[in-house]
């Protein structure tokens, strides 16, 4: 009896704005967005909406730090719409991507271990580990533009051939190619890369990388704490709608007299 009486709640955009921080517009663009189910309306044309609504609210906000706007806009209209196995992919996809950011930031360490007092300093003329940019994009997967563009922001630092004017990447240069292939991969600007390569060469030291990785391992941390969060609150919300009368459309009409 107390379940069918709280499902007969009716709820002003205000109500549930409030305990968020949100403007009633917020509410009525998430409706829009399908992010909320769709609201009743009074005979005045008025939203009203239920504790189920709220609950939408509250899940796709706990969606929102672990998965990004775009994808808990995507979730939360795929549960709305009964599409709850095409919901699930889209976490799975979330879930997937940090592996791989993890994976990325152990390449990174692991490459950073390579990295010594001598990291500023090229490689003999002719040495074997010397290469040129064709052949350097093709280990990384990546098109000599990119590289070009590397040098442009002072991320690499080829010499010229004297004879040819080709460029000519020694070792150290290869080296900060890779590192500012996985820092990229990382969701490290190129702003941001570059500074921590400078003082890398100028100290023939590695404790700002060191920095930016312990910063990296919060922010990955972060994000798979926020994505259980996202997923406990989601998985109360389809069980809620997955009750009797537990949809909108399905519940008696609001008593306009109150």
């Amino acid at each position: 009896m107390e379940e069918n009486i709280q499902r007969r709640v009716r709820l002003r955009p205000a109500d549930l704005a409030r305990p968020h921080g949100l403007s009633t517009q917020a509410v009525r663009n998430y409706e829009e967005a399908g992010i909320l189910p769709a609201a009743e309306r009074t005979e005045s044309g008025y939203r009203t909406y239920t504790p189920l609504h709220a609950h939408a609210l509250a899940t796709f906000l706990a969606l929102l730090p672990g998965h990004g706007h775009r994808t808990a806009t995507a979730i939360m209209r795929a549960v709305n719409r009964g599409a709850a196995d095409e919901a699930l992919l889209l976490i799975d996809e979330s879930h997937a991507q940090l592996l791989e950011d993890r994976r990325t930031l152990r390449a990174v360490e692991s490459a950073l271990r390579d990295l010594g007092p001598e990291a500023g300093e090229s490689g003999p003329s002719g040495s074997p580990a010397a290469t040129f940019i064709g052949p350097l994009a093709d280990q990384l997967g990546l098109r000599p533009a990119t590289l070009r563009k590397w040098e442009a922001a002072g991320l690499v630092r080829p010499r010229r051939d004297p004879l040819t004017g080709y460029r000519v990447y020694d070792e150290a240069d290869v080296r900060d190619a890779r590192l500012v292939h996985q820092l990229r991969r990382g969701g490290y600007l190129l702003e941001q890369i570059a500074p921590l390569l400078d003082q890398v060469r100028a100290a023939g030291g590695l404790a700002p990388l060191e920095a930016a990785l312990t910063d990296w391992h919060s922010r990955l941390g972060a994000r798979g704490r926020a994505l259980l969060t996202g997923a406990a609150e989601l998985d109360a919300y389809l069980r809620e709608r997955e009750e009797p009368e537990a949809q909108p459309q399905e519940r008696s009409k609001p008593d306009l007299a109150r």
